[in-house]
């Protein structure tokens, strides 16, 4: 976005990155914007506005892991990956694959401990533009 980053203020930073992607979701019809009465404070929220879409993502990482898997994070298209390290650090890796069967549940939750278990740091030499995916998890295994 061309904006500079500022680490003492990273925190500040990153509600503002939240609050301007839930802005660009609500301008595509994916999210509606609802105020929400929190006992002695409103807060705004999101909800899925579009269960289609929220339906065709989870779809697609369901896919990419049980039908596509190429067992290489350089083979693997770039949105994906993000995708997976995003869901896990989110901690809602679980939700995605919960309507799948048993076996396929167990599957894809192995194939994505193994792809999240990886060494972020020789994952990104790799290079291939997942430098800053696997910085993402690296940063998200730390914390």
């Amino acid at each position: 976005s061309g904006e500079t980053w500022n680490p003492f203020k990273l925190q500040y930073q990153l509600r503002n990155v939240r609050e301007r992607l839930a802005k660009a979701l609500v301008e595509k019809g994916i999210l509606t914007t609802e105020k929400q009465n929190f006992l002695l404070f409103d807060m705004t929220t999101h909800p899925v506005c579009n269960a289609s879409e929220k339906q065709r993502l989870l779809k697609k990482l369901q896919e990419s892991v049980l039908e596509r898997w190429v067992n290489e994070p350089q083979r693997m298209e770039r949105r994906t990956l993000a995708l997976l390290v995003l869901a896990h650090a989110s901690d809602v890796l679980e939700n995605v694959f919960a309507s799948l069967a048993d076996d396929k549940y167990d599957v894809a939750m192995n194939r994505t401990k193994d792809l999240l278990d990886m060494d972020p740091e020789v994952e990104a030499a790799k290079g291939r533009g997942t430098e800053m995916i696997w910085a993402v998890l690296a940063a998200f295994n730390k914390s």
